[in-house]
């Protein structure tokens, strides 16, 4: 390959590398953008409070709402605290209240496979929990092969006091979802009780077939 062939490849190779660099970026200061101009409404919307008269239903709809406050802060505050194997992904970063989580474990039965969460915020929160459901096939003695989540901090009724309560946050929630992979890997309280008795029959065989799993869908 000739001098300015070589030159041509390098060229084209850090406009490449240097286009997914800037393109997330991009992305971190469009979430950054709506963080700021959710938190600029908030602001707007107390500081009017003070000189205004109670009013009808159509102006409280446009005031941000309690979920919003608290996802503002919760958030920023997630963002600066998440584990090393997770990634966030906002679809639209004016609605922080529906955004998708990525688990990629870095040991365990889970350890090669990327896992994607679809997590949705109801308005009600915090007072409820967010709704979580499993985009990624799955065989896992807690998520069911169709998505469902057996994780006690969801419950929004649990006898035991580990369920939902209004302490807790997105944090919560995403290391949570995190562990479930490894410290919260529960076989004697299963979801799936098929993928939790193959696991009591024969270990090996439930390691083999969990990575072809995610072979076939977690990759």
């Amino acid at each position: 390959m000739s001098p300015n062939s070589l030159t041509t490849v390098a060229f084209y190779f850090h406009l490449h590398r240097d286009g997914a660099f800037h393109q997330t970026q991009r992305q971190q200061v469009r979430e950054r953008a709506a963080m700021l101009t959710l938190a600029s409404k908030l602001k707007r919307d107390e500081g009017g409070k003070a000189g205004r008269a109670p009013s009808g239903p159509s102006d409280s709809a446009h005031r941000v709402s309690i979920r919003d406050r608290l996802l503002i802060k919760e958030v920023a505050e997630l963002e600066a605290n998440l584990p090393s194997t997770c990634k966030l992904n906002f679809p639209d970063v004016n609605k922080l209240h529906s955004f998708q989580l990525a688990v990629s474990p870095d040991e365990g039965y889970y350890q090669s496979g990327k896992f994607h969460f679809e997590i949705d915020v109801p308005e009600a929160y915090n007072m409820v929990p967010p709704k979580v459901k499993c985009l990624t096939r799955i065989w896992h003695p807690n998520i069911t092969e169709t998505g469902e989540i057996c994780l006690s901090l969801l419950r929004e009724h649990s006898i035991d006091g580990t369920g939902w309560a209004p302490t807790r946050t997105l944090k919560d929630v995403v290391w949570g979802l995190n562990s479930l992979f490894t410290d919260l890997l529960n076989f004697d309280d299963p979801l799936n009780i098929d993928a939790a008795e193959h696991h009591l029959r024969d270990k090996e065989d439930f390691g083999n077939k969990v990575q072809d799993f995610i072979k076939n869908y977690a990759r």
